[in-house]
């Protein structure tokens, strides 16, 4: 008799705007701590997606994000927001790793085979200073292969309404080549989620998918230079086992 082989899958998760009980200008699915919304409203949506994902509230993991190239590996719940860090990186199954975001590019990563996952924020700064290679080398000290490496680009300011002063496109596209654009009026402009892919790319990871949403354009999403203040949205990823059906059942 065959016995079925345990097997990792990693899920991910996008949240929008809708299904919470913040109030305006936080509406209503906030789930950031940090912009000025109700802490009551800003738990009760937290346990709202703790319970849509089917997890514990308690194995949900947050950041206090700074814009940084910090990383820190986590192997178990966490009491409060880890300090002062932009990316998480866990081996722990079904442990949920959280990055808020309202314009900054959410990146979320998975070695399936390694059992090693990773949820970046990646804003302007981060970007530049290289937050995503950071990770990746972290994970890759936790078993992970680039070229197993799935990436997913999350909901961000798009390179046709992200508009900055033409020496600040300069920089950042010096450290982050690929990234440099132009607006629909024809300014300087900034697409990270195109310098993140070919930073990846150049980095082995050859599995990258895109939403390729707008947060400013879109109203379903939060955008901090559309409407300031406004609250956060989420993306999340998980490590959930599961059997192999390859495996099947065999005499």
């Amino acid at each position: 008799m065959t016995v079925a082989q345990p097997v990792l899958r990693a899920r991910r998760v996008v949240t929008t705007r809708a299904g919470g009980v913040s109030a305006p200008p936080y509406d209503s699915f906030n789930l950031g701590d940090h912009v000025g919304d109700d802490p009551a409203a800003v738990e009760a949506n937290r346990r709202r997606l703790a319970s849509v994902i089917g997890l514990p509230y308690e194995r949900l993991v947050w950041m206090e994000q700074i814009h940084s190239r910090n990383v820190t590996v986590v192997d178990g719940p966490v009491r409060g927001p880890v300090p002062a860090t932009d990316a998480l990186v866990t081996r722990e199954t079904g442990l949920a790793l959280v990055t808020l975001s309202a314009d900054c590019v959410p990146v979320l990563l998975s070695d399936e085979e390694a059992g090693v996952i990773a949820a970046v924020h990646a804003g302007r700064i981060g970007a530049r200073v290289g937050i995503v290679p950071r990770v990746l080398d972290a994970m890759t000290e936790l078993g992970a292969r680039p070229e197993r490496i799935g990436a997913f680009l999350g909901p961000a300011a798009s390179g046709r309404r992200y508009e900055v002063p033409a020496s600040m496109q300069a920089d950042v596209e010096a450290h982050l080549p690929g990234s440099a654009t132009r607006t629909v009026a024809g300014t300087p402009a900034l697409d990270l989620r195109a310098g993140l892919r070919r930073q990846l790319l150049e980095h082995g990871v050859t599995a990258v998918a895109e939403d390729p949403r707008c947060t400013i354009e879109d109203p379903t999403l939060f955008s901090h230079r559309r409407q300031a203040p406004t609250g956060r949205l989420a993306a999340v990823i998980w490590l959930e086992a599961g059997s192999d059906p390859a495996a099947g059942g065999g005499r």
